[in-house]
Parts: C-alpha cells; sequence; structure tokens
C-alpha cells in the first residue's frame, strides 16, 4: 500500500493535465489484474457541460477519464470506495522542505508530496482494500466497487460523470483526509472573482490616479467582516474549528508597470458556504458586501468593483447521522481501533454532495489524514494512520457485502 501511494504522488497530476489520464490508466490495468471488470471511458465533455446539473470546471480540460472497478456478480454493489487522483499545483518549489513536491519521500511514519494526504493515500487504501478483497478466499453476497475520478479539485467533473453513466451503489465512502473522524457534511463553496477598477496615473504624480489596490482595501474588510458574519454560529458538526467557513482571496493581478499608478485589480478567491446554505443566497450576500464597502468612497462608487463567478459552486453536501452506513463504520472503527470515532463535519466542498444529490447514494467521509496539511508545502500523510483507515474500511466493507467464508 506504501509503494503504491508513492508511485501515485510521483505522477503529477494535476487538475486538468494529461497525468490525470495517466494514472486513471494505469489504474484501470491494475483493477483488471484483480479480477474485476473495468469501466474505464473518455468523458464527453461537451455533453457533460451541456447538461443542466454540470458542476462546472476552473481549469482548461482537454480530455478526462472515468474510471470504476466491479467485483464478480451481478446487481448494484453493496458498498462503494471513491477516491480522487487530481491534485492541486505546488506552488513554489523551493518553498518544499522535504525535496521534490513529486518525490514521495518517506520519513519514518510519514510519506511526503503532494498529494499524499489530498488524497493519494486514500487512492491507495481504496486498492488496497480492493485487493485484500479480492484475494481473502471471503465469499460475498454482493458486488464491491471502486470508483475513481478525476476533477474533484476544480469541481467534481470526474464525481459527476462517473453518476450520468449509471454506476451505483447502495452506500459509500469518500476516503478523503478525516483524522480519524467519519464525516457526515461538508460545507459548499464558491470561487469568486472581484475587479476593481482604478485610474492610471504616473507614479510620480499618484494623487492625480486612483490606485486600485488602494481601493480594494475597503473590499478585503467587507470580505472579513462577511466572514465573521457566516460563522457566528457554525453549529455542533463544526465543534472545535473555528473558521469552518472561510473567504480566502487566493490570488491578486494588479497594474502593468512599476511606475504606474495600477488602474485595475482582479481578486480570486473562495466564499465558504454553510451546511445549510444556498450558493445562489451567498453569492448574492458577497455582492452585497462588495457594494455596501464600495458605497463611502466617491470613485469607487461611481466605478464600482464587480463580482463574477468563474467557476461552479460547490453545494453543501449533508449525510443524516442516523443513517445506518454510519453506525455501521463507527462499529468497523471501534472493533479495529478499540475506540468510537467522533462525528463532525468537513469545511471544504467535496463530491460528497455529487453522491448523495446526483446519485442518490448514502455517502460519508472516512480516510487516512489531517486536510489541514493538504494544499500546503507540508502535506504529507502517516502510514500508520493509512494501515488501521484500511482495516476499518476492510470490515465495513465484509459487513457491507454479506461477507462469509
Amino acid at each position: 500500500m506504501v509503494d503504491r501511494l508513492r508511485r501515485l504522488v510521483r505522477v503529477p497530476s494535476v487538475t486538468g493535465t494529461d497525468a490525470e489520464s495517466e494514472l486513471q490508466n494505469t489504474m484501470a490495468g491494475d483493477l483488471a489484474g484483480l479480477g474485476f471488470e473495468v469501466d474505464l471511458w473518455r468523458l464527453d465533455l461537451e455533453a457533460l457541460e451541456a447538461d443542466p446539473d454540470h458542476p462546472g470546471t476552473e481549469v482548461d480540460r482537454s480530455e478526462g477519464y472515468g474510471l470504476v472497478g466491479l467485483a464478480p456478480g451481478e446487481g448494484e454493489p453493496g458498498f462503494v470506495l471513491q477516491g480522487h487522483v487530481d491534485v492541486v499545483p505546488v506552488g513554489d518549489p523551493a518553498a518544499w522542505a522535504g525535496g521534490d513536491p513529486f518525490g514521495g519521500a518517506v520519513t519514518g511514519d510519514v510519506v511526503h508530496g503532494r498529494g499524499a494526504c489530498d488524497m493519494k493515500a486514500g487512492v491507495a487504501v481504496n486498492f488496497a482494500v480492493a485487493q485484500a478483497l479480492a484475494t481473502s478466499g471471503v465469499r460475498f453476497e454482493k458486488r464491491f466497487a471502486l470508483h475513481q475520478v478525476v476533477s474533484e479539485e476544480d469541481g467534481g467533473l470526474g464525481a459527476f460523470a462517473t453518476m450520468k453513466r449509471g454506476h451505483r451503489g447502495e452506500a459509500a465512502v469518500i476516503t478523503e483526509p478525516t483524522s480519524g473522524r467519519i464525516v457526515v457534511a461538508n460545507a459548499g463553496a464558491l470561487t469568486f472573482e472581484i475587479r476593481v477598477p482604478g485610474r492610471a496615473a504616473h507614479g510620480s504624480t499618484r494623487l492625480e490616479g486612483v490606485s486600485a489596490f488602494e481601493a480594494f482595501w475597503p473590499v478585503h474588510a467587507a470580505l472579513r467582516a462577511l466572514e465573521q458574519r457566516i460563522n457566528a454560529a457554525p453549529g455542533p458538526l463544526f465543534d472545535g474549528n473555528p473558521l469552518p467557513y472561510g473567504i480566502s482571496v487566493g490570488t491578486i493581478r494588479a497594474g502593468d508597470w512599476a511606475s504606474s499608478v495600477p488602474d485595475l485589480l482582479v481578486a480570486q478567491g473562495r466564499l465558504g458556504v454553510p451546511l445549510d446554505g444556498d450558493p445562489v443566497v451567498a453569492r448574492a450576500q458577497l455582492e452585497e458586501a462588495v457594494a455596501q464597502a464600495c458605497a463611502p468612497a466617491p470613485w469607487v462608487r461611481a466605478h464600482p468593483a464587480t463580482v463574477a463567478r468563474p467557476g461552479g459552486p460547490l453545494a453543501p453536501g449533508h449525510r443524516e447521522a442516523g443513517h445506518p452506513l454510519v453506525g455501521q463504520t463507527a462499529d468497523a472503527v471501534e472493533l479495529t481501533q478499540g475506540r468510537r470515532p467522533r462525528l463532525g463535519a468537513a469545511p471544504y466542498g467535496s463530491d460528497l454532495r455529487l453522491y448523495v444529490g446526483v446519485g442518490g447514494i448514502p455517502t460519508l467521509h472516512y480516510g487516512p489524514g489531517d486536510v489541514r496539511l493538504a494544499h500546503a508545502p507540508r502535506e504529507q500523510v502517516s502510514v500508520s494512520e493509512m494501515f488501521v483507515v484500511a482495516r476499518a474500511l476492510a470490515v465495513l466493507a465484509v459487513d457491507r457485502l454479506g461477507g462469509h467464508l
């Protein structure tokens, strides 16, 4: 399992790149080697985009592949494990203290690298469980399925395509990093773009112009105030999380010459959507906050900032805490680890909403890793945590599938 994770990390499968397809095709061969029926298909990007339920994307994409492995048998699978192979860019390579971001280095109990935590460790765990089920000699009353998708990081196109392909199951676990918890809900998110106009002038006579950068200051303050309001009462599933619905400005571009006053600032970021929230309402709140921030300043009032949404919305997802899948997962964790796991919610969007909403499949998160290490130059995962998660999921799979000798 660890060797597989290291091989996965060494493939730089950044969202939208050909390396995504490389991993999908490689893993298709591995699943076939287990005796699984394999459905590997090229995504019809135009047809998916024309679908009214299309989840939206944020990167340019020329291709993508879906991958589902089905254990021998008939009928709808009794249990599904799901994971995504795409990762976010590495940022500044020099910031990676562990060396090559795609090296898959091991230090003691830890595997380092982009995607090690989010979520190639989960992908490696999924395959390990599939391999154990295929080689154990245990007979099953129901089929097992493994779903492996692309494009999770920019909206969930791979999961959406898998649901539209008709792949279903009685229950699913997505092995996103959960730090030992069972995650039954995740927040939504919106990607936004704010364009703030200024007036160009020579830098030596800057009072003749209006800096778009300075005009952005009150807008950013308004974002912080909005963030404070939507996090005032996050609910018990987020107990201990100081900021479940974060608003983050990820990129800022302003100006085109060092000695000129910048006449345009473009800021892109993400807005957290509460568990019971609506992305449409969240966007309206964002637009209102930006408009109110522009009102006091004469220049910006006359040349207001505009808000656009370059990507699709990630709606919140939720699985009732009383659903049998939740209790069965907790039982498997307790049996293999001697402790009852806590229930919680994730502050990020995920494929859970698509499996529950589009597919109608009871779904939760349980996987190795700490999401606080994801999307960062210190990304890593504990090997021992991978093993305890894999053991619990193997027990859960046997329970869900009606395994017997």
